[in-house]
This record gives C-alpha cells, sequence and structure tokens, in this order.
C-alpha cells in the first residue's frame, strides 16, 4: 500500500524512492511482522485461553508426558501470524502485483480451512476435527485456482513448465498435467507442515527458514539481470514475492518467542496448514517447486515417516517407527523435547543450505 501511495511522489519528496526498492520493504516487513506479533500477541493468547478452557486436546496415543506438560495449552495461535504477515504485507508489497494476491489467497483460503479444523477439535473435544475429504477437497478446490491464475500469467517460455535443479537449460513440459502437479505441491507442502507441528517451536523455525530461503529465490527470480547471471529462470514480477516471505519471517520469529518450550499456545491447523500452503504457492510462482522439496527437507521426511507408517502397517501388520510423525519416534526412544526440536531446526538448515545450492551448482 505504501508502495502505491508513495513512489508516485518521489519525485517531489526525493526520501520516498526507498520504497522502490524490494529490498528495503522486505526489511521493514520483517520489523512490522514482528512487532505486530509481539503487541498482539499477548492480547490474543489471552482471548483464545478465555475461549478454551481445556486448550487443545491432547491425543491419548501419543507420549504420555504430553498429558501433562500439554494439557490446558491453548491453540490456533496462526491467527497470530496470519495478522501480522497479512497487515505487514498489504502495508509494504506493491498490491498491483498480482502474484501478491494469489499468495495470500492461498494462505488466507488454507488459514480458513485449519480455523475451522481447529473450532471442530475444541468444539468436540476430540483430534480428529475436520473429515480429511473435506479438508482435502477445499484444500484442492484453492490449489486449483491459484495454479490456473499462476499458469495464465507465467512467461510464456515457462508456461505449463517444471524446471530441474542442477540443470539450466533443462524444462520438463508438464502441458494440461501442470495444474494438478502444482495442485498436488500446495496440497502436500500444506500438509507436510501441518504433520511436522507436533512439539513446541518443531514447525515454526523451518518455516521461518524456507521463507526466508524463498525471500532470497523470489527476489533473484523477479530480477532479470540476477536471473541471467545465475541462469535460472526469470518470473517477472516473482521478487514482489520477497516482501511476503520476509513479513513470514518477522512473523514466525515473533510467534517463535510465545511458541517456545514450554509453548504458552499452539499454532494450530490454523498456520501450519496455511503457511505450508504458502510456501508452495511461492514455489510454484517462482519455478522452483522441486527445490522446495530440497529446501523444506524436513517436512518431507514428516510426511514420508506417515506414509511409511501406514503402509506398512497395512500390508504387513508392522510398524517401522515406535510413533509417526517421525519426531513422536524420537521422544518414544528416550530423546527429551528440546533435544527433538533443536536437532530437527539443525536438520532443516542443513536441507536449506543445500537448496540455496541449487542456485549456483548448475
Amino acid at each position: 500500500m505504501l508502495y502505491n501511495l508513495l513512489v508516485p511522489l518521489a519525485g517531489q519528496v526525493t526520501f520516498f524512492n526507498l520504497f522502490r526498492y524490494i529490498t528495503f520493504r522486505s526489511g521493514a516487513a520483517v520489523f512490522t511482522a514482528l512487532i505486530i506479533s509481539f503487541y498482539f500477541g499477548p492480547k490474543i493468547i489471552r482471548w483464545l485461553k478465555s475461549k478454551q478452557a481445556e486448550g487443545q486436546p491432547i491425543r491419548l496415543d501419543g507420549p504420555e508426558s504430553h498429558l501433562l506438560t500439554k494439557k490446558g495449552t491453548p491453540t490456533m495461535g496462526g491467527v497470530m501470524i496470519l495478522l501480522a504477515v497479512t497487515v505487514s504485507t498489504l502495508l509494504w508489497a506493491d498490491l498491483s502485483n498480482p502474484y501478491i494476491w494469489i499468495v495470500l489467497f492461498v494462505t488466507l483460503g488454507f488459514g480458513a480451512i485449519g480455523f475451522r479444523d481447529d473450532y471442530l477439535k475444541l468444539t468436540k473435544r476430540n483430534t480428529k476435527g475436520l473429515s480429511s475429504r473435506k479438508k482435502m477437497l477445499w484444500q484442492a478446490l484453492i490449489s486449483v485456482v491459484a495454479a490456473s491464475a499462476v499458469q495464465f500469467l507465467a512467461p510464456d517460455n515457462l508456461s505449463g513448465q517444471i524446471a530441474v535443479p542442477f540443470f539450466k537449460n533443462i524444462l520438463i513440459n508438464a502441458g494440461i498435467f501442470y495444474v494438478p502437479f502444482a495442485l498436488i505441491v500446495m496440497v502436500g507442502a500444506s500438509n507436510a507442515v501441518n504433520l511436522t507441528d507436533g512439539l513446541d517451536g518443531l514447525a515454526i523455525v523451518p518455516i521461518m527458514i524456507v521463507a526466508g530461503c524463498f525471500s532470497l529465490i523470489t527476489y533473484l527470480v523477479g530480477n532479470a539481470v540476477f536471473a541471467n547471471y545465475l541462469q535460472i529462470h526469470s518470473v517477472p514480477g516473482a521478487g514482489e514475492l520477497a516482501v511476503f516471505c520476509a513479513a513470514l519471517v518477522g512473523a514466525s520469529l515473533g510467534f517463535l518467542w510465545f511458541n517456545a518450550p514450554p509453548a504458552q499456545v499452539f499454532m494450530g491447523d490454523t498456520g501450519s496448514l496455511a503457511f505450508g500452503g504458502s510456501l508452495g504457492v511461492i514455489s510454484v510462482i517462482a519455478r522452483h517447486e522441486l527445490v522446495l522439496a530440497i529446501i523444506g527437507g524436513l517436512f518431507v521426511l514428516e510426511a514420508l515417516s506417515v506414509i511409511i507408517q501406514v503402509v506398512s502397517f497395512k500390508t504387513t501388520g508392522k510398524r517401522v517407527f515406535k510413533m509417526a510423525p517421525i519426531h513422536h519416534h524420537f521422544e518414544k526412544m528416550g530423546w527429551k523435547e528440546p533435544t527433538v526440536v533443536i536437532r530437527f531446526w539443525i536438520i532443516s538448515c542443513i536441507f536449506a543450505l543445500m537448496g540455496l545450492a541449487t542456485l549456483k551448482l548448475r
């Protein structure tokens, strides 16, 4: 909004030239989202506690310690992150850029699905919430709309194309199958982040790491000079998404203040579904869908652990892990919760470095 209001006045007030730069607005977005989180966080937590007398329902088949340490903790803390990210993005991004609205559409749409899921869990006092079929249906509908819009806006040379990491000239022409592919990326990313969100602070730091990486990636692919130098595919207009990613970094930092062990509030599906979906659609716009699987490798591992566990149990009657997702497996092995969380953060950093290496190793 400030970009649209102040840049036209730059000829009269030199200071307003600063608002032309994505780097300046991205930095401002980080601090704005952080301040919003710090200011509204305690108020939102108090409100959630007043509405959730017993807090989030705890899985009875989960680690026994959770029944003692997590009982009574309110959920839906993703509302705090959504507020900070949305306000900061609307304030600092170029609102004439259609990619900003596509990402906000997916983020808020998936956030609404997660909110409904959390609400049902609280009112019914169980961990089931919204049925998987309904959840997937609504996620698919939102993803199809977003993917179709991205396809419509894509440069001719990238329409329906999937870029391959480490290879500068290889594009896979998905054609009419690109929209289903993009749908899988968005829905898969959303649910993978959701599965990761099981311990205090476990999901929010990897979200912040991936968002920071994609802030850089979107800035580079949106800049023709940098994209040409790195020999990555340029997507005009995608650079503006760096502002959204930066806002997500700031909001995540603010949320971590309240979500750090022992958590005062849980993100809930309201946050995990929303920001998994937003990272998915950003990777689709930037044509770095496969790179998302590398940078977000921790989320992939969490999702794979559940798939392997289910397939193994249904086919052989045996479980590969003591419990899935895999972070609970390590808890069952005797690792303390902070140990699991911090080691998983380290793994997330390693995956992020590997993903960023694809920008240069071509």
